[in-house]
This record gives structure tokens, sequence and C-alpha cells, in this order.
């Protein structure tokens, strides 16, 4: 007979203790140490042990979710047999997103089946209706009882398989309360065992909390083949999916959508869409060829700097970086002697994108002194690279799929580092060597040097 022990697990790091103690003695995290279920054990098993060689390379083909910016970042659709972690914040579409794409399996003559443990099988019904996803076979089942879910898989056998949300799903057998780290680990286990099976695609949703732990503790990230982010602004209608974790493909691509009145539709052109209400000619406004997994996108920065009657002025940034709005004030000071030393200085990136990467620094230092000068830049020019502490204007990655992007958007001049290779194109490359030459570049010439300077 298995016996089965009792011990306890570190949230943030996943070790392992025999008893509960305060503070996790391999990453030093405090508070994070809870009870689990750890494994059967028992004596004289006999392993499954053969040759790699023997293995058959033999894989089933991925089942496409009907959903383009989904299946790319998948890679092609859902694998037989994997499962598939989807986070997010509540309320950002992840049911939405999940409910469509299990409308077009089975619309596409695949067994699908929805176990719906947060909502009423009434309130499934009319969203799905909304959404024109309530296709005759998809087969919905409004269980929170993890039998009950395991009987209803097995008198549908369906091909994918969706719960949402695992955080809901309960075990009667086990003490723990409902979400609880036993909980959400002894469900998770029985789903993926009955994805490798059975060969279902099974796909779990999981709420990010407010400590931004994924379906409460992070425990489920090793357990399952594929964790999905998805993340966008409430008040956006943009929201984007990339692949934290993916064992069937790389994790660099990258899936948008944009939230509307029947449901989430994908974006083929990402670019077009934030610069589809740019104002030419406004001063405080650059453009930069950002990378967001391996797709460009072309971004507007925003800038708006105004006096302050404070003792301490604001510095506000708005899906950019705030340390690097910070160090690019105090470059700008030191370097190009425009200072902003008494005045509110706020940056954001248009469209509800998020950019964090070093290469918007020279778009966003641009618009900032456009801004203070109140002088408008070229609309037909982008701006890529990373600033130093010394003014210099350094390389970024990929600098010429973003350059190519630029040019089939109709940018006909580029303000790049000095290091730039050689391009042929309609794009005319100026190579900028440090902050201030990139400001002379564009008509905005550099403060004199203050006598104490």
């Amino acid at each position: 007979m298995p016996k089965v022990r009792t011990r306890h697990r570190c949230t943030e790091c996943q070790a392992t203790a025999p008893r509960w103690t305060g503070r996790c003695n391999d990453c030093g995290a405090w508070n994070s140490i809870v009870e689990d279920v750890g494994a059967a054990t028992g004596v004289g098993a006999a392993a499954s042990v053969g040759r790699l060689s023997n293995v058959g390379g033999d894989s089933a083909a991925p089942i496409a979710t009907g959903i383009d910016e989904l299946d790319r970042v998948l890679g092609g659709g859902l694998v037989p047999g994997s499962v598939t972690l989807l986070g997010g914040e509540p309320g950002i579409g992840k049911s939405t997103l999940l409910l469509q794409a299990l409308g077009a399996v089975a619309a596409g003559g695949r067994s699908a089946l929805l176990v719906s443990a947060e909502e009423s099988a009434q309130q499934v019904r009319l969203r799905a209706e909304r959404l024109g996803a309530a296709p005759p076979d998809l087969w919905l089942a409004a269980e929170t009882d993890l039998a009950r879910v395991l009987a209803a898989a097995g008198e549908v056998l369906p091909d994918v398989m969706v719960v949402d949300s695992i955080q809901t799903i309960a075990d009667a057998e086990l003490p723990s309360a409902q979400g609880s780290v036993v909980q959400v680990q002894a469900c998770a286990h029985a789903l993926v065992a009955l994805a490798k099976q059975r060969g279902t695609s099974v796909v779990l949703v999981g709420h990010v909390t407010k400590d931004g732990s994924l379906a409460g503790p992070r425990a489920l990230e090793h357990l399952v083949d594929t964790v999905l982010s998805f993340e966008g602004e409430r008040h956006h209608a943009l929201r984007l999916l990339r692949a934290v974790k993916h064992r069937f493909g790389a994790t660099g691509e990258l899936g948008l959508f944009e939230m509307g009145e029947a449901g989430l539709v994908g974006v083929p052109d990402p670019s077009g869409l934030f610069l589809g209400d740019r104002q030419h000619g406004s001063p405080g406004s650059a453009v930069v060829p950002a990378i967001e997994g391996r797709r460009p996108l072309l971004v507007e920065i925003q800038a708006l700097v105004v006096p302050s009657s404070l003792s301490q002025p604001r510095r506000s940034a708005q899906g950019l970086d705030g340390g690097r709005l910070s160090l690019l004030l105090a470059v700008l000071a030191r370097r190009a002697y425009t200072g902003v030393g008494n005045a509110d200085v706020y940056a954001s990136a248009v469209g509800g994108v998020r950019i964090v990467e070093p290469a918007a620094d020279l778009a966003l230092s641009l618009a900032i002194a456009s801004s203070i000068n109140d002088r408008a830049l070229p609309d037909d020019l982008v701006a890529c690279g990373e600033v130093g502490l010394a003014g210099e204007v350094r390389q970024v990655a990929h600098l010429e799929r973003r350059l190519a992007e630029a040019a089939r958007l109709g940018f006909r001049r580029a303000l790049v580092p000095p290091s730039t290779p050689q391009r042929h194109g309609p794009l005319r490359l100026e190579r900028v060597a440090t902050i201030a030459d990139a400001l002379r570049a564009v008509g905005i010439s550099p403060c004199v040097a203050p006598a104490s300077a």
C-alpha cells in the first residue's frame, strides 16, 4: 500500500522541507513555507527503462485553435497530450480568448470541453452567443469537484479541454481549502496525468494575484508544458499574449489582440494600430521601432515638460521604465545642458503597450527635448539607440529588423548608433555618436553650458 507522506514546500523556490519553518533555508524568503502533499512512495516498484534510440520520434500534429495570433505564440496550435497554463489578471480576457478558441476547435470537427468552475452554464451560454462561439459540438461542464471533472472528461473524451480556473477546482478527499497550495497542486497533477494518458490538450486558467504570483503559488509553472501570459491595460483595447515557457517551440513570439464588442480580434499589423491616431507636427512626440518578442513594433513615445510649482517636480512614466526616465533626464541635463530641474515631466508609450528596453532611450530623449523647445520632430523620422551615462548612443539588438519595419510604414529617416552597418533601401540612416549630435540632427541646438558647469 503506497504511503502518502506530508511535507512542506517553499512557494518561491520550490525547495522542500520536512517541517514548517518561518524562513526558507534555500532562498531566504519569509513565510513562504506551506504544507504540501508528497508523492506516494512504495517499495519494490519496477522502473520503466529503455534505450533513447528506441523511443519513437513521431508526434501528432498540433491542433490549430483557429485564432492566428494564438497559434503564432503556440507554434502552430495545441500539442496533443500537452498542458498549457494561461495566466493573467482577472478581467483581462482569458475566458473570452479560450471560449473563442474552443468554439473554433469544435466548429472544425474536433471534440472540445469547457469546464466552467467560476461561471454558471447560463453565463457561459450568454457569452458564447455574444461571441458567436456556440457550435453544437462544444461541451460544457459547470463543475468544481475534481472527481466530476475527470468523469466529464471520460464521458466526452475531448481533443481539447479548458479548465477555468484551476484555483476553483478542489479534490474532496483532501482536507485543504479550495485554492490552497495542496489543492492546486493535487488537481493540476490529476489533470496532467489525464492529458498524458489520453492525449488530450488541456488548458488551465490561472489568475495573477496582487503580488504577481500565477494561480496563487508559482508551483504550477513547473508542472505544465507551456505557460502563457495574457497582459494589457484595462483602459486600452490592446492585449498582448506571450509564452513564458514552451517545451514545444520558441518563446519569442508575441500575439496581439484588440478587445471589441464581439470579443478579441487579432491584430496582424500592430504598428499601424499604434500610429493610427498620431498627430503630425506635434512637439514632444517621437517614434521608436521597438521589438516585442520577435515582432518589430513602431510605437509613438510622447513627452510633456511643464513648469512645476512643487519643491520636488513630478516624474511620471506610463508604459515606460521610470528609472530609465530619471536616468535620461540626468544625462540630458549634464551632457546636452537641457535641464528640467524645475519642471514636471510626463512620458508615455501610446496605445497601452509597455516598452522597457533601452532601445527607446534615444527616442524618449528626443521627445523630451522636443517638448522643452516646443519644436516638433520630422514626421518621417524614427530614432533607435541606447543612451549611456556619458551621453553616447549605443548599438541595440535586431536593428535591421526594426529599420525594415520603419521603411515598410513609409518612414524615410532614422537616427541610429554610429556602429550601424551600411544599409541599402529607402530609409536614410543618420549616425549620431552622442545625444547632443542627435539633437543637432533634428534642428535642436543643445543649450550653452552654465558657468558653474
